[in-house]
């Protein structure tokens, strides 16, 4: 335990000391950290025997991207949201659908013995984008404010619309459907998904701010303790909406918009001491999981794919994503690359992560090639949009302007 715990922390201490760098650099910090676990792990110089623990893999996950999620929702331009907002129901309404169909219609065609609802599962926990992997082009300051909010907002929602969907399609993997019928079946999960999760979010971040006014007026918040409210507010966003039945994605990302909207007229500096130890925290936790996947899931997964995963990973990651998200923004008033720019940065991560264990716990038959075809997509999107994000977001920007 302690030979891990000091090379995770000596990594934590390097690399948050040369981060500034890797961010400017064509390198992102999942390929670093990613790349670390593999070197540690069985596979590597074996110094780390780490056995995959799912359910800490999946906890991990989980918080991870709730810390990720709310923040970023919280430091979110209101302004420009308002404006803009047209794009990401575009990609939410339009695009998300037209993900999983074309996913479903590739997987038919690639993975001939795999039963239809086993493939429709697959599309489905692919089709999230993750906001973790995504922090490259929603922080770059070279990319427009409209493209970077609808990026923002599609990887906070996708996630949590996602789920429902995946439990119907277990569901009818399993024949569980029962005397509801997929629809109603489908209904029902979605309403309580989504609406728990959005009244979760929304009453527990109004409440947790009227009480920091008050505490702030009073002058009862210290400084030392000023950034725990927002990390204890996003994760009891995300636990309580869980233990409701909801999605504590859903809850975790509307509660961040909510504090964004609650807090914007407070002084800048203020709200970003508020926002500072949450952005961090998720920072470190993402570190972790990626070494933890690295270690665990790389070494071990590389040697089971075959030329149709690798095949269908990479159509997940261009045409499968790109051809909805172009589809969807005819009309819209984006240019070509701009569509292209906003159709490849989706990327695949923490959210598959969680999805791919859910499916495993399930027990579904034959799941091997699925979980193997998802930590593939992963593995390719941390490569391919670790490399493209500063490049073409800084080519993109010169072009238009």
């Amino acid at each position: 335990m302690y030979l891990a715990l000091a090379l995770i922390a000596v990594f934590v201490l390097v690399y948050s000391s040369i981060a500034g760098v890797v961010e400017r650099s064509w390198i992102s910090g999942p390929m670093v950290f990613t790349l670390f676990g593999l070197m540690i792990g069985p596979v590597g110089l074996d110094l780390l025997s780490f056995e995959a623990d799912r359910e800490m893999i999946k906890a991990l996950a989980e918080v991870t991207l709730a810390l990720v999620l709310f923040t970023d929702a919280a430091g979110a331009h209101i302004r420009v949201l308002k404006e803009k907002s047209g794009l990401p129901l575009r990609l939410l309404l339009v695009g998300l659908p037209l993900t999983i169909l074309l996913g479903f219609g590739v997987g038919t065609l690639l993975f001939e013995d795999m039963p239809l609802f086993t493939i429709a599962i697959l599309a489905t926990m692919l089709a999230p984008t993750d906001a973790a992997l995504g922090k490259a082009v929603v922080t770059n300051a070279a990319v427009s404010d409209e493209i970077r909010q609808g990026l923002n907002v599609e990887s906070g929602l996708n996630d949590g619309i996602c789920v429902p969907i995946l439990f119907v399609f277990l569901a009818l993997a399993f024949d569980k459907a029962g005397n509801l019928g997929p629809g109603i079946l489908a209904i029902q999960l979605v309403a309580e998904e989504i609406g728990i999760g959005l009244a979760v979010g929304l009453a527990l971040t109004y409440a947790t701010v009227r009480l920091l006014k008050f505490a702030r007026r009073e002058g009862w918040v210290t400084h030392t303790w000023i950034q725990i409210p927002v990390v204890a507010l996003a994760l009891s966003c995300f636990t309580v909406a869980q233990l409701l039945g909801g999605s504590g994605f859903i809850a975790a990302f509307c509660g961040g918009l909510m504090f964004g909207i609650l807090e914007q007229h407070v002084a800048k500096k203020t709200k970003e001491e508020f926002l500072l130890a949450s952005e961090a925290t998720g920072d470190t936790l993402a570190l972790i999981t990626w070494v933890i996947f690295g270690s665990a899931v790389v070494g071990q997964a590389i040697s089971s794919f075959s030329w149709t995963i690798l095949l269908y990973s990479v159509l997940s990651l261009s045409v499968i994503r790109m051809l909805p998200v172009f589809v969807s923004l005819t009309g819209s008033g984006i240019d070509t690359e701009g569509k292209l720019f906003i159709g490849w940065f989706g990327p695949r991560g923490l959210a598959s992560i969680v999805f791919a264990v859910i499916v495993i716990e399930s027990k579904l038959p034959d799941s091997g090639p699925l979980t193997m075809t998802v930590a593939c997509t992963i593995i390719l999107s941390i490569i391919a949009h670790g490399i493209t994000a500063n490049p073409w977001a800084k080519a993109y920007a010169k072009r238009r302007r």
